[in-house]
């Protein structure tokens, strides 16, 4: 008989994802949907973005080669995207072989510094499906409800059995 959490691991996760139409026919869209993930694209929204409704996050596809990517127009297309959404990562798509991605990655980095844009550095399509999906699950209903009462539970056994708060106890 399996256990909650092997079910769990068993069971493929689908969800709804908003795609930018800039990125109708890229590689990453035929695999979301060989994963019965349902896609609506929209020119409502950045190009080169994905949203995931349910957990509130939103990526941006950003390819350091991509000649529209001058530095001015990258940092102005990230600050319109961090002002949108709240909860936002760059996906830096890049082999992270060469000076320009580099510098790419630097750029981003002093720019948006202190906001709540991260930067999730990829090198191919199948990082860039797993680290999205990773995220956008974890932090989505009801699994982010599992993690925090997972982290609950850890807290309290490491309570519990820590031999630091017995002798605060014994002391009090």
């Amino acid at each position: 008989m399996a256990t909650p959490h092997h079910q769990e691991s068993v069971t493929q996760w689908k969800t709804t994802i908003i795609v930018s139409v800039s990125l109708e026919n890229h590689e990453i869209i035929k695999v979301l949907r060989a994963q019965q993930h349902r896609i609506r694209f929209t020119d409502g929204v950045q190009a080169g973005a994905f949203i995931f409704p349910l957990s509130g996050t939103a990526f941006l596809l950003v390819d350091p080669q991509d000649p529209l990517h001058q530095d001015s127009v990258l940092v102005e297309s990230l600050n319109t995207f961090v002002q949108v959404h709240r909860n936002c990562f760059v996906l830096l798509h890049a082999p992270f072989n060469g000076l320009k991605d580099m510098d790419t990655l630097s750029l981003i980095q002093h720019s948006f510094f202190g906001s709540n844009l991260r930067i999730l550095p990829v090198r191919n399509n199948a990082e860039i499906i797993k680290g999205m999906l990773t995220i956008a699950k974890a932090t989505s209903k009801p699994h982010v409800d599992n993690i925090r009462e997972r982290m609950s539970l850890a807290r309290a056994h490491i309570i519990e059995n820590s031999p630091v708060w017995e002798m605060l106890r014994d002391m009090f």
